[in-house]
């Protein structure tokens, strides 16, 4: 077996924002995990895919949360703003990198939700858009991550969203996503009040 070391140049790596590599390498990912965190109660993490994050500069992105049967990172960013996105090289060159900011979110009531909304594809079952401003970039080896090749997304959940069609999905908020797993208001049927 050939085993060959892969360049160390980002390994446990500090920046204060992104670089034309790390932005490369965000773009390449077909999955991200957001990690967040009221002060008190669970800490949340949540797996994203279907090409819903942007890069908008090297401080900034945004990303589109589709309906779920939870919506803590709502209920989370309302108490604490802050926010870990975690990518994970599955192939290629292994690296872990790390994203750590203060987030917004957006809901469709809201003008920034319709701005960022175009960055996206339509996906039926948009909920809310993220903004994450940046202050720290972190990398890491990856060498315990497993190569995994990518097959296809999985068609389940915009199926699932576009038969409830709109008054079906804010049904679906209204019966599992105003409240967290720990009671904490999530914000998402609030009057624009």
């Amino acid at each position: 077996m050939n085993i060959q070391l892969t360049d160390r140049s980002y390994m446990g790596k500090k920046f204060t924002s992104l670089n034309a590599d790390t932005r490369d390498f965000i773009e390449a990912q077909k999955i991200f995990f957001v990690g967040t965190a009221a002060a008190e109660g669970r800490v949340n993490v949540s797996p994203k895919g279907m090409d819903t994050l942007r890069v908008l500069d090297d401080n900034l992105l945004v990303w589109l949360n589709l309906t779920g049967s939870g919506n803590e990172t709502a209920a989370h960013l309302r108490l604490l703003p802050r926010m870990t996105i975690l990518f994970c090289a599955f192939e290629g060159k292994p690296m872990i990198l790390r994203l750590y900011g203060t987030a917004k979110i957006f809901h469709p009531r809201d003008v920034s939700f319709g701005e960022y909304l175009g960055l996206f594809p339509n996906i039926s079952g948009a909920r809310q858009v993220v903004e994450l401003s940046i202050d720290l970039v972190q990398t890491s080896c990856g060498f315990a991550v497993p190569l995994m090749e990518f097959k296809e997304e999985r068609p389940t959940l915009s199926a699932w969203a576009d038969r409830k069609g709109a008054e079906g999905i804010e049904a679906y908020w209204l019966e599992k996503n105003t409240k967290s797993i720990d009671g904490l208001e999530t914000g998402i049927l609030e009057d624009n009040a």
